[in-house]
């Protein structure tokens, strides 16, 4: 075992041409769950893909599991409970659990809205990551 997984999901530009989902009643264009090509544990992640006007057509909340949005291209909305968030290329939005949250891409954009999200709960991660191990002498790879 290597310890280590690598894929590559390709430019954001590309993002729309996957079709995924958790459940294949519910999959759409526009999104990749990476968890399922990775042996991901601890923490999940998709890539997505909206065009201008489209958008998650639900709304959901986690019991558990805190989001992170980040935010790589396009303009569009967050609903966030009873608010709605401008999200723009750098917005970088956390979600705790129990947030209802939605989104959408701007439907006057001229680009798709195209973000990450990452998925973790089980844990709270202390302030300093205090589980690592630091070699200063280990020559570098390269």
């Amino acid at each position: 075992m290597t310890g280590y997984e690598v894929i590559n999901v390709g430019a954001p530009s590309e993002w729309r041409n996957f079709f995924g989902g958790f459940h294949p009643d519910r999959s759409r264009q526009g999104r990749r769950v990476v968890d399922f090509e990775l042996d991901m544990k601890f923490m999940g992640l998709t890539v997505n893909s909206l065009i201008p006007g489209e958008e998650a057509g639900y709304w959901h909340k986690h019991s558990q599991v805190e989001e992170l949005y980040i935010f790589i291209s396009g303009k569009g909305q967050m609903g966030l409970n009873d608010d709605c968030v401008d999200v723009t290329a750098g917005s970088i939005v956390r979600v705790s659990p129990e947030t209802w949250i939605n989104w959408r891409c701007d439907p006057n954009s001229t680009e798709e809205l195209q973000w990450v999200c990452v998925r973790a709960g089980g844990m709270e991660l202390p302030d300093l990551p205090n589980d690592a191990t630091r070699d200063d002498s280990r020559p570098s790879v390269w």
